[in-house]
């Protein structure tokens, strides 16, 4: 719990208190390699926090699996669509390496959005990040090719070492034999 406890406190100010009640709201479970946190057609009713590991948002296609997006250690994710629609989500979650995850109910969140208003600038802080990362990822995909987002994957995060080539290649949009070439021509 304090790796989300620092998260927290580095982002708002806010009351031992009240975090300490909210944080008695988290549930803590540990995933193993490539383990399913969220299924396919599952009604996603939590928000989850990635204290240690990582996660991969798929999707499958008729064709093959595809790898939309991947997060690790300090991220919120979740199903925001599943979550305001009610309806089951259209991807699964999974874990990458051995993965520690906390969750809390949508529902409590909410609830604490209402209470507390320095968590409700948590959220919109939390929300806000995740609109940056969202739209730099789209515009990379628009204006960079493969072997520019590659470059720029690797400036940003360790995430290349922590992904099997396979599913890094999906992420990028590009075969497994086109990122094994950008490899070799960069070194």
């Amino acid at each position: 719990m304090n790796t989300l406890k620092e998260y927290i406190n580095s982002k708002i100010t806010i009351k031992k208190s009240v975090l300490d009640t909210i944080l008695s709201c988290f549930n803590i479970k540990e995933y193993d390699n490539d383990q399913t946190i969220i299924r396919n057609g599952q009604y996603v009713t939590n928000y989850y926090f990635i204290v240690s590991g990582g996660i991969r948002i798929v999707i499958d296609t008729p064709d093959k699996e595809v790898t939309a997006w991947l997060l690790f250690e300090n991220n919120f994710f979740s199903d925001l669509e599943s979550i305001k629609s009610g309806q089951p989500t259209k991807s699964k979650v999974l874990s990458i390496g051995k993965s520690t995850i906390l969750s809390i109910e949508a529902e409590k969140m909410h609830q604490f959005y209402k209470q507390h208003p320095e968590w409700q600038e948590f959220g919109r802080k939390m929300m806000e990040e995740l609109c940056l990362n969202l739209v730099e990822t789209l515009i990379s995909f628009q204006i960079m090719d493969a072997e520019t987002r590659y470059l720029h994957l690797l400036k940003k995060s360790d995430i290349i070492n922590r992904v099997p080539l396979k599913q890094l290649a999906s992420y990028l949009g590009i075969t497994p034999t086109s990122l094994s070439r950008i490899r070799k021509n960069i070194r």
